[in-house]
C-alpha cells in the first residue's frame, strides 16, 4: 500500500519530533480500472467516495488521521505555501477545498501531514532538523525546469533563516530517463535550469531521454544543498507500472499516488 521512506532518507528524527515520510503505491485500494486500485487523486474522475475511502486506508496504515492531512491543487507552477493547523483537512474530502495554485508545502508544526499527488512527476521531500521543518514539492518537467526545488530552498532561507547546507532532501519515485523521451521544447527549458543541465539527458534519434531526478539533484546542489544530503529513489514509475501509476505509460488515464511527509511529537 505504501513505502516507508525513512530508511532511504538522511534524517529520521527532527529534534523531539518523529519523521513520517512515505510514498503510496497503486495497490491495496478500492478503485476500479483505470484507477485500480489505490487511487488517491480526487481530480481524475474516479468516484469521490472511493478516493476518500482509499485515503482513509492509508491514514490508518500510517497512523496519521485523515483530518490532519493537507492537500494542494498542483498547477505545475512554483508557488510554495507555509501550512499551519488552520489548514488541516484542506483538499482531503473535496478537491475544491485544496490550497489553490500551489505545488509546494512546508510546515514547522507537528501533527500535520503534507501531501502531494503523483503519476510520473518527481516527489521532492525536504527536512531540517533544527529548527524542525518538513516540506514537499511536486516537480513535473515544468516545475522542475522552473526550479521549484531551488525555490523551496530559497523560501526556507529567506523566511525561516535556514541554511541550505542544513536541508536534507529525498527525490522520490518518478518516471526515469529510461522511459521519459522529450522534445526540443522541453530541452530548451532544461538548458536554462542550471549549469550542469547536460548531465540530465541524452540525445536520441527521436529526441532526448530526460532524467528529471538527476536534473532536480543538480538544481538542489546549485542551490547550496550538500550532495551527501540528497538521496534518490531508484524506482521508475513507468517501468514499475505494476507498483506505481504512470501517466505516460497509461496514456493519461490513470490514478495518483501520494507522497507524504509530516512530524509527530514524541511522547
Amino acid at each position: 500500500m505504501y513505502k516507508d521512506l525513512r530508511d532511504n532518507f538522511t534524517l529520521t528524527k527532527l529534534g523531539d519530533k518523529k519523521l513520517t515520510i512515505g510514498m503510496t503505491t497503486r495497490n491495496g485500494g478500492a478503485s476500479t480500472p483505470p484507477f485500480s486500485s489505490l487511487n488517491l487523486g480526487l481530480h481524475v474522475h474516479d468516484k469521490k467516495e472511493t478516493v476518500v475511502q482509499n485515503r482513509g486506508k492509508v491514514a490508518s496504515a500510517i497512523n496519521f488521521p485523515l483530518n490532519n492531512w493537507v492537500c494542494a491543487d498542483q498547477v505545475h507552477d512554483t508557488v510554495i505555501k507555509e501550512v499551519t493547523t488552520l489548514d488541516l483537512g484542506k483538499g482531503v474530502y473535496d478537491y475544491e477545498d485544496a490550497i489553490k495554485g500551489t505545488d509546494g508545502l512546508y510546515t514547522k508544526e507537528a501533527d500535520i501531514l503534507l501531501t502531494a499527488a503523483f503519476a510520473d512527476c518527481v516527489p521532492l521531500f525536504f527536512a531540517v532538523e533544527d529548527p524542525a521543518i518538513v516540506a514537499i514539492a511536486h516537480g513535473g518537467w515544468k516545475g522542475t525546469t522552473s526550479k521549484i526545488a531551488a525555490k523551496m530552498i530559497e523560501q526556507l532561507q529567506n523566511k525561516e533563516d535556514i541554511l541550505a547546507e542544513n536541508v536534507h532532501v529525498y527525490i522520490g519515485p518518478s518516471i526515469g530517463a529510461c522511459c521519459y523521451e522529450v522534445d526540443n521544447r522541453v530541452i530548451e527549458q532544461v538548458n536554462k535550469s542550471c549549469e550542469n543541465n547536460h548531465l540530465s539527458y541524452e540525445t536520441t534519434s527521436n529526441g532526448y531521454m530526460l532524467d528529471l531526478k538527476e536534473l532536480n539533484r543538480q538544481i538542489l546542489i546549485e542551490a547550496g544543498v550538500i550532495e551527501q544530503h540528497i538521496s534518490i529513489s531508484p524506482y521508475c514509475t513507468s517501468c514499475q507500472n505494476e507498483l506505481f501509476f504512470s501517466h505516460r505509460k497509461e496514456n493519461g488515464s490513470t490514478g495518483r499516488m501520494f507522497g507524504f511527509i509530516g512530524m509527530k511529537q514524541e511522547d
